[in-house]
């Protein structure tokens, strides 16, 4: 089975498709084997017998890798997508970048200012209005007072969400929480922008706005890292992709070819799928069927 051709690309949207950063850019961020490692212990009821028993029997240790080996470099200029399946580590990785997991193996070496939206509505209280959470996110980054104040006209420009911005947080719809959570992280001027599947949300007008304004931050030698389940824009808007599996990279390269071994992954996982579903219908004496029908009986029982 082979990978479908990505389908050509507007003159539009070519000519907006970021350039190539040059070959002695400076690197805004290095990982090398990062690996970050959960422990299930914690995660399952513990009787008291099993309590007992652990002390006097050595049981294997209940471990799972989010990351493992993960290595690569960001240099200034560059929009690089992650992409992969869910549970493949994508939005840990993120957080790792962002400080807020610590790896527990491998090194990060950040040089620059990281603004980040991983979260809709990471950062915002609730209770507070717009305008008081741009003021409350400038303390969070170490903004001065006065400096954000005078970003802020900008800020709700930019978000345009007209009378809702004297509103509190919990009255936004989710679309609305997004377009003030980027307009924050994209006004501080960062050197390195982390956006995890947040421009999903919002209607066409403003999606538009937020590509244009991340291709601004690339063309002035910003690094741009984006989580993303949306194929056209990481082969319309990034210079270079890094495909996750299992926590681990098994592609990095051109965005068209690491978004064709993406697309072809996922039609051989939906087809063993499939097949699994086919043969468990097929034991159990309800005969093979097609699988569409096998998984709506699935469903239905």
């Amino acid at each position: 089975m082979t990978a479908e051709p990505s389908p050509p690309l507007s003159p539009e949207i070519s000519a907006a498709h970021p350039d190539e950063p040059p070959a002695n850019a400076h690197a805004a961020i290095q990982v090398q084997d990062v690996g970050v490692k959960y422990s299930l212990r914690f995660t399952r009821k513990t009787t008291l017998h099993r309590s007992f028993v652990n002390l006097f029997v050595r049981q294997p240790a209940d471990e799972f890798w989010a990351l493992r080996n993960v290595s690569f470099d960001l240099v200034h200029g560059e929009s690089l997508a992650v992409i992969g399946p869910n549970g493949a580590g994508k939005s840990t990785l993120l957080q790792v970048l962002a400080g807020i997991i610590l790896p527990s193996e491998g090194t990060v070496e950040v040089d620059g200012l990281i603004s980040s939206l991983l979260t809709l509505g990471a950062g915002f209280d609730q209770e507070l209005t717009g305008r008081e959470n741009i003021r409350l996110a400038g303390a969070f980054l170490g903004i001065q007072g006065r400096e954000m104040a005078e970003r802020t006209p900008g800020i709700v420009e930019f978000a345009d969400l007209g009378p809702f911005i004297d509103a509190p947080i919990r009255t936004y719809s989710s679309g609305m929480r997004a377009r003030l959570g980027f307009s924050i992280a994209t006004s501080v001027d960062p050197d390195i922008l982390l956006l995890d599947e947040v421009l999903a949300t919002g209607d066409e007008v403003f999606r538009a706005k937020s590509k244009a304004r991340v291709l601004e931050l690339v063309r002035a030698a910003k690094g741009v890292v984006f989580v993303t389940h949306d194929m056209n824009w990481v082969v319309e808007f990034c210079n270079r992709a890094i495909l996750l599996q299992k926590g681990r990279v098994v592609a990095e390269g051109d965005p068209a070819e690491v978004v064709a071994m993406h697309k072809e992954h996922s039609r051989q996982a939906k087809a063993e799928r499939e097949a699994a579903i086919a043969r468990a219908l097929e034991a159990s004496g309800g005969g093979a069927l097609p699988p569409d029908a096998a998984a709506g009986k699935l469903l239905d029982g």
